[in-house]
């Protein structure tokens, strides 16, 4: 890999590990609805992505039940986990959607794996468990259960494209985007009845924080990076990825006080291990490249 795409690399996940921190901030500190801020977020997205809308992939009702499942499911299930979970926490439990993908793809598309990639599924449950799990009240933390959710709706995602061929990046970040903000818009209408004045009492801070998860983020970094994806195995890129969660940990820890006891740092460390494991089988490749796409 070219020192520049690199560098590239690790800006992307720098983006990444900066927009979990941002969007706590903005729910938790400036109590900007979830529901609403991640609405938002797709309809900005959506905006600037129609041109790629048609035509549309067929069966159309795949990509719609993709599009919630990823986008709505995904980022609203982990958005209402920010509301009392630390991004840090939030970071390590999200990587719960690459063993669960595997798994599905076992249970539904009938895929093959060995004792290796079993070993990373039960090291990165195993952490994930002890990141949720709080032993002194018996109790799991009901924020990063929404994180759970929220990897478990992102890897069903997974499973359902892989049965989808030849859709080209920018036409599934336009449906993803077009299919997310009509449930989110009227689940934010439903569940968050004053949460356009609550996010109007936040002011530019919370324009601001939308146009940088949509453009940057979504848009952006969705772009460098499928380029990357395309010019380099997918299992040299999964590993780096590695660097978001780690970056969300140290950025936790700086800016939002984020709690970083031996309990989180075994966690994190047999989470992330497990996915690492994961992540360099190259058997299926789908999955990996699949949830290396998820990322964005």
């Amino acid at each position: 890999m070219s020192v520049k795409d690199f560098a590239l690399i690790v800006g992307i996940c720098l983006i990444w590990a900066a927009s979990n921190i941002i969007s706590k901030i903005l729910i938790s500190t400036y109590e900007v609805p979830p529901l609403l801020y991640a609405a938002l977020r797709f309809v900005v997205a959506a905006a600037i992505s129609f041109p790629w809308l048609l035509p549309a992939p067929r069966p159309l009702w795949r990509t719609i039940l993709v599009g919630m499942l990823m986008g709505a499911g995904s980022f609203g299930f982990y958005f209402i986990g920010l509301e009392t979970a630390s991004p840090s926490a939030a970071g390590v439990v999200s990587q719960l959607s690459l063993p669960m993908t595997t798994v599905l793809s076992v249970l539904v598309l009938g895929e093959k794996i060995h004792w290796p990639r079993r070993v990373g599924i039960a090291l990165t449950f195993a952490g994930v468990l002890i990141v949720v799990w709080d032993p002194a009240g018996f109790s799991a933390s009901v924020g990063l259960m929404w994180v759970v959710a929220s990897a478990l709706s992102g890897s069903i995602a997974s499973v359902l494209m892989k049965q989808m061929e030849g859709v080209k990046p920018m036409k599934l970040q336009a449906w993803v985007a077009l299919s997310s903000s009509v449930p989110l818009l009227f689940a934010s209408a439903a569940f968050e009845p004053h949460g356009v004045q609550q996010a109007m009492a936040s002011g530019w801070v919370f324009a601001a924080g939308v146009v940088f998860t949509a453009v940057v983020v979504s848009i952006g970094c969705h772009t460098i990076y499928y380029h990357l994806i395309q010019r380099y195995e997918a299992t040299l890129i999964a590993p780096l990825t590695l660097m978001t969660p780690l970056g969300t940990i140290a950025l936790g820890v700086a800016i939002t006080h984020d709690p970083f006891g031996l309990r989180m740092i075994a966690g994190a460390a047999l989470a992330l291990s497990g996915v690492l494991i994961i992540a360099m089988r190259k058997s299926p490749m789908g999955v990996v490249r699949l949830w290396l796409k998820e990322q964005l």
